[in-house]
């Protein structure tokens, strides 16, 4: 019954989304790629919402260049409906995409549209795509593939650099002294957050107590909790979904493994389901991630990026009856980069014309609805935003986490509140 109400939500989603894009002759045709079924639905169904709400503002507002943009979306549940899902979006005469909220669904989707000769715009994942040396020597070398949001590798450095810089000052410990146990999915996620944190971890001298990679499917929580003792760790970072995060944490609690603290990235740590399942478990952690639509301080974003945020937040809640989370807020300031910022510095929609407009892009901090800037260098499978930001939260009380780090963006100080048991 749950798999047929899920297929069920997810149909009316695409009928609603064709029936309200107007997908008139003249309209500009963009498809989006995301999950809105499977284990990463949730998710996936809000950043494509977010993306949705972008499209429907820009409309609102006469368009692209006097075009309506007519949103085309596809369901991928996963990395293996990706070729499918280009090829038939290809065939419909699009040449630019967004996604995916997903790291396993970016990596094919980046390479696959690359190949094809359309442009890619991911959103949400942090994963490298890594495309091949075909790709990358056919197309620009793989300047196609375009991110917004900032890496796998960004929110693993800013993780550490949190809990061994400002932490580790406020509880007035040498971070010589912390050893730090760096557990993670074994995937192009989980492994590109991982890099982030052990590169930091190295430069800055911090011991590491051990390297802890897991395949979800097989994870035995109580285990990797009791290596992670062993090691010595009094520190853990966790780069994990969120079923075998909240599993790791709770096997940690269980097993009394004592630590100063522990900090994880998106697609957990940071997510309001974390905090509901864990109640107090949660309670003194961390997450190093994007923020969401009502943590922004307004001095964070510069006027029009305000104006756009209230507006959107506004037609967001009105539309699906809850806030703009963090994937909503990203796939919103995501696409509003792309429809209100590149295209219309492009010289037509061709993809490679939309390319070098967004090569060529300049963009403060706080210029986008999410605080970031817009600003594009080579990355490992295309061109990274190296002024996509990320925050802190911290969960300060059962279900109920802030934002304490970077300044710029801090709602709440940080508590020095010492995690379970």
């Amino acid at each position: 019954m749950r798999r047929l109400a899920t297929a069920a939500a997810c149909a009316l989603l695409l009928a609603t989304a064709a029936g309200c894009m107007g997908d008139r002759p003249d309209a500009l045709r963009i498809g989006a790629v995301y999950p809105l079924s499977g284990s990463q639905g949730p998710g996936g169904v809000s950043e494509y919402r977010g993306v949705r709400t972008a499209v429907e503002l820009v409309n609102r507002h006469g368009g692209v260049d006097g075009r309506r943009v007519a949103l085309v979306p596809v369901n991928v549940p996963g990395a293996a409906a990706v070729p499918a899902a280009v090829s038939d979006l290809r065939s419909r005469g699009v040449r630019i995409v967004l996604g995916s909220y997903g790291s396993t669904i970016s990596v094919p989707a980046a390479r696959l549209t690359a190949a094809s000769g359309m442009l890619f715009w991911e959103n949400g994942a942090v994963g490298e795509p890594g495309m091949d040396s075909a790709v990358r020597g056919a197309h620009e070398r793989g300047r196609l593939a375009f991110r917004v949001a900032p890496t796998g590798m960004t929110l693993g450095r800013a993780a550490i650099d949190f809990v061994t810089g400002r932490y580790a000052a406020l509880r007035h410990i040498s971070p010589s002294r912390m050893r730090v146990a760096v557990a993670y999915v074994d995937d192009v996620y989980g492994r590109s957050v991982a890099r982030g944190a052990l590169a930091r971890l190295h430069r800055s001298g911090v011991p590491v107590a051990g390297r802890f990679p897991y395949d979800p499917r097989r994870l035995s929580p109580r285990l990797l909790a009791l290596q992670i003792r062993r090691s010595g760790a009094n520190v853990v970072f966790a780069a994990a979904y969120l079923r075998d995060g909240v599993a790791l944490r709770r096997a940690l609690v269980a097993e009394h493994v004592r630590l100063l603290t522990a900090i994880g990235t998106s697609s957990s740590y940071c997510m309001p389901a974390f905090g509901r399942a864990l109640g107090r478990e949660a309670v003194g952690l961390f997450a190093s991630d994007k923020p969401d639509a009502w943590s922004l301080p307004p001095s964070a974003l510069a006027p029009e990026a305000r104006a756009a945020l209230r507006e959107g937040r506004e037609l967001y809640e009105r539309r699906y009856g809850g806030y703009m989370d963090a994937p909503a807020l990203a796939g919103f300031a995501g696409a509003w980069a792309l429809l209100h910022d590149v295209l219309p510095r492009a010289r037509g929609t061709d993809p490679a014309a939309v390319a070098r407009a967004a090569r060529r892009i300049d963009l403060p901090v706080g210029s986008l609805p999410n605080g970031s800037g817009l600003r594009f260098g080579p990355g490992t499978g295309g061109m990274d935003n190296r002024r996509a930001r990320s925050v802190i939260w911290e969960w300060i009380a059962p279900r109920h986490r802030v934002i304490v780090w970077p300044p710029r963006f801090a709602t709440h100080s940080v508590r020095v509140l010492e995690p379970m048991p």
